[in-house]
């Protein structure tokens, strides 16, 4: 009877888990319909360049003129294939992990790896600089796949802090350690050139997990960026 009730207990506390691992994965997932894949890339252009140009009609414009006329279309590639690409899991990385038979066991730093973004309220860019880092658990990963993560992550609406998140989760998942660290310093266009215009100011947002977690070692990382 005893075993039964340690047994339930067990049960209940691995859904209990998995429910916060669900939350929590839900927290920083970009917000998608179910049905956001359905159409193809071509239908997708198609849409965002007649909608464009209803915008653009509506706010005046000619778009008999040579300048205007493919705008519309400009648009439209650009937000399915560039700036939004990362909507897509297609678009998803694949990592490029080897082993480690020096035994590097110290953390790797990269520095200013440039966040190009727009944010998810005003459709305007982020522009600023990311630093990872992590410490092997046993492999390496490709230096360009983590500009590559952070690029990824980026190509979409977002807000900045999950997007430190995002690229977090997806460089434990790709390296299959705990021990990371994320720092972004980005500008905001949506304060420098509506609202309150400043175009000074920077965002900075943070994501540790694992050794990182040690004040001892987020320093070290904290001097390395700061170098």
């Amino acid at each position: 009877m005893i075993k039964n009730e340690i047994l339930n207990d067990l049960t209940l506390a691995r859904v209990v888990t998995d429910l916060e691992q669900d939350h929590y994965n839900a927290a920083f997932d970009t917000p998608l319909r179910p049905d956001a894949f359905e159409l193809d890339d071509d239908t997708k252009m198609e849409l965002i360049a007649k909608h464009f140009t209803a915008i653009m009609e509506t706010l005046g414009m000619d778009l008999e003129d040579d300048s205007l006329k493919d705008t519309p279309k400009r648009v439209a590639k650009m937000y399915v294939k560039e700036i939004f690409s990362g909507l897509n899991p297609a678009n998803k990385p694949k990592p490029t992990l080897f082993k480690n038979p020096f035994n590097y066991n110290q953390m790797l730093v990269e520095r200013n790896i440039a966040v190009f973004s727009n944010c998810e309220h005003h459709f305007v860019p982020i522009v600023g600089k990311a630093h990872v880092a992590y410490i092997s658990n046993g492999q390496v990963i490709g230096l360009s796949k983590l500009n590559r993560i952070v690029q990824y992550c980026s190509q979409r609406p977002q807000v900045q802090e999950r997007l430190t998140m995002q690229i977090a989760n997806m460089l434990k998942e790709a390296l299959g350690t705990e021990d990371v660290a994320v720092i972004i310093d980005a500008h905001h266009h949506c304060v420098s050139s509506r609202g309150i215009r400043d175009a000074g100011s920077t965002t900075l947002t943070g994501e540790y997990s694992g050794q990182f977690l040690n004040i001892e070692t987020k320093n070290e990382f904290l001097r390395y960026i700061g170098s």
